[in-house]
């Protein structure tokens, strides 16, 4: 019997005054709560209790002993209330990792509208666009884009992530606007070089089939927004999510190209470290996340 249960059954033989009570309450035999108090005696080489018919009493040694052991009672109490009332999203600390763009676009402003309204709830974001293992860094929950590789965490879907081409108006007052995914060839194209398969970009023409066509530029990043800026300052055309491009298509600084094919969305899932045992301020938050993220988010103001 381990320490902890060797000191519950010690707390309770007292209080009982009796081995076979303190047994039946604990729903133990009688001849394990006694091996597990003179167990207890051996390792510290004292005597705990004076036993008789009449029932125990407790020594001097042993009265010392369960003052000590009562503290350490209360605190296994404290600890398992505070990790109940986390458990039932009654405050804490929610550690998120998200990536720089769609963190600092969209879920800052979900993560404090959140806390608007659980104001007890505090929240951490990391900002990463790099893989990052949720376990060694303590993060309750990340944000991640594209297929689900890792199959030993837990994971909820979101909803899409859609993108868009665009370019400045006069990048395409020189250059044209391409009509087809053949055009693009002759085009300058910004790559975001963070996306598998960077410099191939693949178009669902209307009523077709997808097809891919290699794209080259002079300018190539692995950050989003160097990606608009570029885009912006008339070096080329570029895709990019829908959330990224939203407020420069609205401002007319970029407009949409080939806006009758589509490209890929990407699925997006909130991960935590495991499917089982999920803490609610956990649950709690990607519940929000799902109601806000829902229909088309993209073209919302965050």
């Amino acid at each position: 019997m381990d320490r902890v249960n060797a000191i519950q059954v010690f707390i309770r033989v007292v209080e009982t005054s009796s081995f076979s009570r303190a047994a039946a309450e604990l729903g133990i035999t009688q001849p394990t709560a006694t091996k597990a108090v003179a167990a207890t005696e051996q390792r510290l080489g004292v005597r705990l209790l004076h036993r008789s018919t009449r029932g125990v009493t407790l020594t001097e040694v042993g009265n010392g002993y369960y003052q000590k052991c009562k503290a350490i009672e209360r605190a296994i109490d404290e600890a398992e209330n505070h990790a109940a009332q986390e458990q039932r999203g009654e405050g804490g600390l929610l550690r998120v990792s998200t990536s720089v763009a769609f963190g600092r676009r969209v879920l800052v402003a979900i993560a404090l509208q959140y806390m608007r309204i659980n104001p007890k709830v505090r929240i951490d974001i990391s900002f990463d666009d790099r893989y990052v293992d949720l376990v060694e860094q303590g993060i309750d929950l990340a944000v991640r884009m594209g297929q689900m590789s890792d199959s030993s965490l837990g994971a909820r879907y979101l909803g899409l992530n859609p993108w868009v081409m665009v370019g400045a108006e006069a990048y395409l007052r020189q250059h044209g606007e391409p009509r087809c995914v053949a055009d693009l060839a002759d085009h300058a194209c910004i790559v975001y070089s963070s996306v598998q398969g960077d410099d191939r970009w693949r178009l669902t023409p209307p009523g077709a089939s997808s097809t891919s066509v290699p794209v080259k530029g002079p300018f190539r990043s692995n950050n989003l927004s160097a990606v608009l800026a570029a885009t912006t300052a008339g070096m080329g055309l570029s895709i990019l999510p829908w959330y990224v491009a939203r407020e420069s298509i609205a401002a007319g600084t970029v407009q949409r190209v080939m806006a009758d094919h589509s490209l890929p969305a990407q699925e997006m899932h909130a991960v935590f470290p495991s499917p089982k045992l999920v803490p609610r301020k956990t649950t709690a938050f990607i519940d929000h996340l799902q109601g806000t993220l829902g229909g088309d988010w993209w073209l919302n103001a965050f």
